[in-house]
């Protein structure tokens, strides 16, 4: 029976990618977005609530925002600290948090009518886990969140190590998309962000209609320039909570990898004039000095008609203003994060034995109602569940079969070892993540201990594809949920 809801739980939402959603209230009395703040301390307070967020002197759209802000404030506390967040809802409908990437208590996991029941309009909800492992990471809503999360409603987390090598700057940047002309008529002549952006069931997404790209909320010049001093370094955080691929180029300075999904990269190589990928839910915290003096630019580049926006400024206090000429038109290679950095020994490799190994063949195919992404051939609820037990050794094989299509695949509950790439182990830093980007025709085998019991999501963070199919679960099989979801509660639909 708890399979079963589960199974509704998922679909549900995911679903929700996939059908047009109820008309927006009225945004008459919704309040502007304001600045992200910064939470910390031993009693967090978040608030779900609707405003308006103003992404450019020509754009402005009705969003869901945590504490009045998107992206949503920032929760920042120390490594080893226990985390209590007092959350309420005050949105029309019922929400939920994951701490994505964040290996938190299953009760904690946020994804209702699996872990929890939804966050009802006027209820609060008190999550509380210790924050062991440092790192960025960030937060979003596990309910209809193809619809939530394309709102707005997303917000960051950082956790800082106890011994940490200090930074003169430190600036969270995350990323994402929106529409200036969705199907959903507008209000008063502002556009509207819908769930619309990727269709599925008989609806191909139409990803040109994203023509507005943001970091931090917001687009091209409205975005705040990041300010720094001759000789500083510098901490950039880059989160993807859009849902397509961004390839960004710091001009004017070479710069470090330091960390993935909030994971340290192993004697991180200084890199210049190279483009960083970022997939949907991956995080890359990279460092520079800055000492270049002048105007510089972080900026995405591709041919999208919303990548120019999608640029901030680097500027130096009390210094003449340079003026960066460079194109984002021209041609630079894209930085293989497999190869990067220093090899060293890592908790897992190729030839050790495992006690489970699955194979995960990723794919297209035509389903009664239009195109469907599989796995091994079938759609959720019929893939094939990972099935372990605690502190069994897991190795997970993933091959893109599908023939355009991107998949960046994220698991719940762990971080994974990254073993091989195309048939060849890694050459670089052990590679350590929660969401691995996958393009077509490629192949990566990846490796985890099973160290924390419960029923866990894994899929393509590309909702589209999930609500289309593409979502499986690593299920322990000597736990037993201490959890029931309501089966008369329809509020409750998961991921």
């Amino acid at each position: 029976m708890l399979r079963q809801l589960f199974i509704l739980a998922v679909l549900a939402t995911f679903t929700a990618a996939c059908t047009n959603h109820s008309p927006h209230h009225s945004t008459e009395h919704k309040e502007k977005t304001k600045r992200s703040d910064v939470l910390s301390g031993q009693e967090i307070h978040l608030v779900a609530k609707e405003a308006q967020l103003q992404i450019n002197d020509n754009i402005t759209v009705p969003v869901y925002t945590y504490n009045g802000s998107v992206p949503g404030a920032q929760i920042r506390v120390k490594q080893g600290e226990r985390v209590k967040i007092v959350f309420k809802n005050e949105l029309p409908e019922p929400t939920a948090i994951h701490w994505h990437g964040y290996p938190v208590p299953i009760n904690q996991d946020g994804v209702p009518g699996v872990t929890m029941d939804a966050v009802k309009p006027g209820e609060t909800f008190t999550y509380e886990f210790t924050a062991t492992i440092p790192g960025t990471y960030w937060y979003h809503s596990h309910q209809k969140s193809a619809e939530q999360v394309d709102k707005g409603l997303y917000g960051t987390l950082i956790v800082e190590p106890k011994k940490e090598e200090k930074v003169d700057r430190d600036y969270t940047l995350v990323l994402d998309e929106w529409m200036s002309q969705p199907e959903t008529s507008s209000t008063n002549g502002h556009a509207q962000h819908t769930n619309m952006h990727h269709g599925g069931n008989g609806m191909m997404h139409d990803m040109s209609m994203y023509d507005i790209f943001t970091i931090n909320g917001k687009s091209g010049t409205a975005i705040e320039p990041l300010k720094v001093k001759k000789e500083e370094k510098v901490r950039l955080r880059l989160i993807n909570a859009g849902y397509m691929s961004h390839k960004l180029h710091l001009h004017g300075h070479e710069f470090q990898i330091v960390a993935t999904d909030g994971q340290p990269i192993n004697s991180p190589q200084p890199i210049k004039d190279e483009l960083l990928n970022i997939a949907p839910g991956e995080r890359y915290d990279i460092e520079f000095i800055a000492n270049n003096p002048g105007e510089w630019l972080l900026e995405c580049h591709g041919n999208m008609k919303g990548t120019d926006g999608m640029k901030v400024k680097i500027q130096y206090e009390g210094q003449t203003s340079h003026t960066d000429k460079a194109s984002a038109k021209e041609t630079l290679p894209v930085v293989d994060i497999t190869t990067y950095g220093k090899q060293k020994p890592a908790r897992f490799t190729l030839d050790q034995t495992y006690d489970v190994e699955y194979t995960m063949n990723l794919g297209t195919a035509m389903g009664k109602n239009g195109v469907v992404f599989t796995i091994n051939g079938k759609t959720y609820p019929d893939t094939a569940t990972v099935n372990v037990k605690k502190g069994d050794l897991v190795k997970v094989k993933f091959v893109n079969h599908s023939p355009m299509d991107v998949h960046p695949m994220h698991l719940h509950g762990h971080f994974f070892q990254v073993l091989s790439k195309n048939g060849k182990p890694i050459t670089g830093s052990p590679l350590i993540k929660d969401t691995l980007n996958i393009n077509p025709g490629e192949e990566y085998v990846v490796a985890f201990q099973a160290d924390n019991s419960g029923n866990w999501m894994f899929h393509c963070h590309d909702l589209h594809h999930a609500s289309a199919g593409m979502v499986t679960e690593v299920k322990y099989t000597d736990y037993k949920s201490d959890y029931t979801p309501d089966p008369n509660d329809t509020t409750n639909k998961g991921e």
